[in-house]
């Protein structure tokens, strides 16, 4: 096994400095974070799409130059056109002026995970995590999933009140997705593991994401080796007995990806959702009384809160223009997800619904999450809404709603926390 430190970034050939002009992403950027754009994403992102279009200069962490693809049919281009955007972050021409501590590192340091691999490659190491999830039987998911949120809400439902960010939506699914893949959902080990999850994700003050990073990695390569010992009726052991014989490292990264990818976002989409529910004139009415309601809530905080407000990123393969923008060889794109969700071109008469599922929220092309990852997440989701409301039929705010705050983060969409109350009951 290697050192479960992340690698370092290997810094490419330098490149030529750009020439004045609206084309270098540092000399008119806008920084994409703080506190304007914590109170208001959304009204950010068009105030960019009205300066700059469907792409705009911004700066990261330390004021690193990149691009925000804002744009719908932009982010659709992008995503689609490997051979000019590609996810390999070597080819990053600003690794020189990267800090070994940046913040974001975790994201964009190149590893040999499924998420920088290219072309074949990719498709190989895909086409395994997609045979591994396909054979997950989706009934007991759901009742998995349901066992679970009956032992959380038991935690909690005698007291008339509850936390339910950090108690509820983020402990479903991270407890289902370390099920799935042949880890015990409960107990120290699982707790110490989502907590290093969430601050290699979504990286808040005084957080060590590096850190994070190295212990998640150290205990997924404890699980390949138990697996590899002792194979089970679980992700880890199917993609361990892959006739495509990835190493073992090759699948340690692919794991930390899938579980990454399964536990932040569905917690925040849950919570996205149960606050929409409890928040909104049009669902109040149906809550306690159908499931038709959580259905379109689901569908419609994708478009509107989207779990994953941008994804970093693409890297241009070769000098190229993009929304009239000139983008040089190795410049980062970060996916503004968000944005393109609530693009005016696509909503035209200004009112965002529910009414299809063509957001971009699980992303877009080869790079976008692998089927049947999208199913096993609404699994997740909705089975989460439903037993909660279920089982707390009379759940309201605690809080006046605009009292909510998001979490600060330019990447993850979710309240820092969802007080409620509600008629105590019995576990």
């Amino acid at each position: 096994m290697n050192d479960p430190t992340p690698p370092a970034p290997t810094p490419p050939a330098p490149t030529p400095p750009a020439p004045p002009g609206a084309d270098r992403p540092a000399e008119t950027a806008v920084r994409l974070g703080g506190p304007e754009y914590q109170r208001a994403p959304a009204a950010l992102y068009r105030d960019l799409r009205r300066r700059y279009g469907g792409v705009a200069p911004v700066l990261l962490d330390g004021d690193v130059p990149a691009w925000l693809v804002l744009g719908y049919a932009e982010l659709g281009h992008v995503t689609a056109h490997d051979e000019l955007f590609a996810r390999d972050s070597r080819r990053w021409n600003r690794w020189g002026s990267v800090p070994p501590d940046w913040p974001l590192l975790p994201f964009v340091g190149h590893r040999p995970s499924v998420l920088f691999t290219e072309g074949a490659e990719h498709q190989r190491r895909a086409g395994v995590i997609t045979e591994a999830l396909e054979a997950v039987d989706q009934f007991e998911l759901a009742h998995g999933c349901r066992r679970i949120a009956e032992l959380l809400v038991d935690g909690f439902a005698g007291c008339g009140e509850a936390e339910l960010m950090a108690r509820y939506a983020h402990a479903l699914p991270m407890r289902a997705a370390i099920r799935m893949c042949g880890l015990p959902d409960r107990g120290p080990d699982a707790e110490e593991l989502v907590r290093d999850l969430g601050v290699s994700l979504d990286v808040g003050e005084g957080d060590d994401p590096v850190g994070a990073y190295a212990r998640v990695q150290a205990r997924i390569q404890r699980l390949v080796q138990d697996k590899r010992a002792a194979p089970g009726p679980d992700v880890a052991s199917r993609m361990l007995a892959h006739p495509a014989a990835l190493t073992d490292e090759q699948i340690v990264q692919d794991l930390i990806a899938l579980i990454a990818g399964a536990q932040q976002p569905t917690g925040n989409w849950i919570g996205n959702t149960l606050r929409l529910l409890l928040t909104d004139d049009r669902f109040a009415l149906q809550v306690s009384g159908g499931r038709l309601s959580v259905g379109q809530a689901l569908n419609e905080v994708l478009w509107l809160d989207t779990p994953i407000q941008n994804f970093i990123g693409r890297w241009a393969v070769r000098d190229t223009t993009l929304a009239g923008r000139r983008i040089r060889a190795g410049d980062c794109l970060v996916l503004g997800l968000a944005a393109a969700n609530a693009d005016p071109g696509i909503w035209p008469d200004g009112r965002v619904g529910a009414e299809n599922a063509a957001h971009l929220s699980f992303g877009n092309g080869e790079h976008r999450c692998p089927y049947p990852a999208p199913l096993l997440a609404d699994v997740m989701a909705r089975t989460a809404v439903e037993t909660l409301l279920e089982r707390l039929p009379d759940v309201v705010l605690a809080v006046e709603p605009e009292q909510l705050a998001w979490r600060p983060s330019v990447w993850m969409r979710g309240p820092t926390e969802l007080p409620v109350r509600f008629t105590p009951v019995a576990g």
